[in-house]
């Protein structure tokens, strides 16, 4: 269940695809944001560079232990190419200073502090001829060191965008998570004593004419499906319950955008890539006119990347803080992994309904950590109120996203999955991101208590993501014996008060 990280097809590779047609190549670098064709309206990254000049072996070791192995090189090589720079500084500060000493001599055959010296006797010895001949060679060859100068700082920049954020010290080392909580008693706590029968929401959905894969294929291709009939409305059921439960602890609603520029997605740290290495980017293909002159465009993989985007650029007042926010859009991933038990049915799709949250607090780990454990208390209260067997897990650093300091998972228990995992499949996550995300989009914060202009902390969390959630519903809730599933009575305002999907859509209602 937790695999190794694996390389990723970055934006660069996709765009060379655009340019050259046939096979993309596989790009295993995770310089998302290095390689990404930024335009000059993107806003203006702020990397804390002397901090991992400063910090190199502790870099060094949160990289190894997050599986970064390459970018674990990265911070030595940073301190390099600082050397470097700062012996390209030291000669050209020498030129500049000839050079300046040149132009009081062109100026005004100026009398020199230093009247005495022998470089003083000759700059007065020079003609004008001579005195100009010099300072253009002194030009160019300070333009070249400036060149190698910036050539050096746009590697570090690069090099440190790579860099993953620094892992919370809650969060175990190593590629186990820790299991710190259970929501609901387990439906089968013994199974070989259990004569229940269990299926699979694929076989459910077709036995109660919800689910059309063959459909989706026809249409769009594998990976994508329709939901039907009760299905399609247990979908809203589940928005608007997830919506409601958000709103009643103050969060504000946002109808934001699937499709974002690249760079903005690359900012937000947004890496996704399957167990075989597949970019789960979908990238919008350029006209040939288009590419290098207009942004690149992306769908996004969540509403997390557009919610963290609007605030880009921006300058937040302290008193508003903690900005919370709460959005539902359609989330698309271009790789929906390796067919299987693990991808079956609605567990991996392409394209799916989610609630996201997310939130902007103050530069303080207290302050965001009290918004992490009200996404998970969020979280807590609607997957326990839809009677669903949970798990919650402290997940570990080999799991962590670049941006995410801490993640903590919950997984719902799924029959069909038994054989994988003893049935566990995730359903929600909550992550903070301190100011990882904030500095690669210029979000700042004017903390007039204190005097300064800083960048907050983002968290972002799932509030609900409706195929795994509603598979998870239907296979829970078969009864075998009726053919039917039972509806969570805290759904039944949203499904005109029925209370079980059965056979011929002969489901009773709640006034029944």
């Amino acid at each position: 269940m937790f695999s190794p990280r694996q390389p990723y097809r970055c934006l660069r590779c996709n765009l060379r695809a655009v340019v050259r047609g046939g096979q993309r190549s596989i790009h295993t670098s995770t310089r998302l944001q290095a390689e990404a064709t930024r335009p000059t309206t993107a806003p203006r990254r702020t990397i804390d560079n002397k901090h991992i000049r400063q910090n190199a072996a502790l870099h060094e070791q949160n990289c190894l232990e997050r599986n970064y192995k390459a970018q674990s090189t990265y911070p030595a090589r940073i301190n390099q190419l600082f050397e470097e720079w700062h012996k390209h500084q030291r000669e050209a500060w020498g030129l500049r200073e000839r050079n300046n000493r040149l132009k009081l001599q062109l100026a005004n055959r100026t009398t020199f502090r230093d009247e005495d010296s022998e470089e003083a006797q000759g700059l007065k010895n020079m003609t004008k001829d001579e005195l100009l001949e010099e300072a253009r060679l002194l030009k160019s060859k300070i333009s070249v060191i400036e060149e190698k100068e910036s050539a050096i700082m746009t590697e570090i920049d690069q090099l440190s965008e790579s860099i993953p954020n620094l892992t919370s010290d809650e969060t175990p080392r190593g590629d186990e998570p820790t299991v710190v909580g259970y929501i609901n008693d387990h439906p089968e706590p013994n199974p070989s004593s259990s004569d229940r029968v269990w299926r699979s929401h694929v076989h459910i959905g077709s036995e109660l004419n919800l689910l059309d894969f063959g459909g989706g294929t026809r249409t769009t291709g594998w990976g994508w499906y329709f939901l039907l009939n009760e299905a399609a409305q247990l979908e809203q059921a589940l928005i608007q319950y997830a919506l409601s439960i958000a709103r009643k602890r103050g969060w504000g609603m946002v109808s934001p955008p699937s499709m974002v520029y690249s760079h903005i997605a690359s900012a937000c740290g947004f890496q996704p890539r399957d167990q075989n290495g597949e970019s789960q980017i979908y990238n919008i293909q350029q006209s040939a006119s288009d590419i290098g002159r207009k942004p690149e465009l992306s769908l996004a993989g969540t509403a997390e990347i557009p919610l963290a985007g609007m605030n880009a650029n921006a300058l937040l007042e302290e008193s508003d803080l903690p900005l919370k926010h709460v959005g539902v859009s359609r989330s698309y991933r271009a790789e929906a992994g390796a067919r299987g038990v693990d991808t079956k049915g609605l567990y991996r799709v392409h394209e799916f309904t989610k609630v996201e949250m997310f939130a902007w607090t103050l530069p303080e780990s207290s302050a965001s950590t009290e918004v992490f454990n009200e996404m998970l208390s969020i979280q807590t209260e609607i997957l326990q109120s839809l009677d669903l067997h949970c798990r919650i897990l402290e997940m570990p650093s080999t799991d962590l996203g670049a941006s995410a300091t801490r993640k903590r998972d919950i997984e719902a228990f799924f029959p069909s999955r038994r054989k994988k995992d003893n049935g566990w499949g995730e359903v929600t996550s909550v992550s903070t991101c301190t100011d990882y995300q904030t500095r690669r989009l210029n979000t700042r914060v004017d903390l007039r208590s204190q005097g300064i202009k800083t960048f907050p902390y983002t968290v972002n969390g799932t509030a609900l993501a409706v195929p795994r959630v509603l598979a998870a519903i239907l296979e829970n809730g078969w009864d075998e014996d009726r053919l039917e599933v039972k509806i969570p009575e805290v759904l039944w305002p949203w499904m005109d008060g029925l209370k079980v999907i059965s056979p011929n859509g002969k489901g009773r209602r709640s006034r029944d």
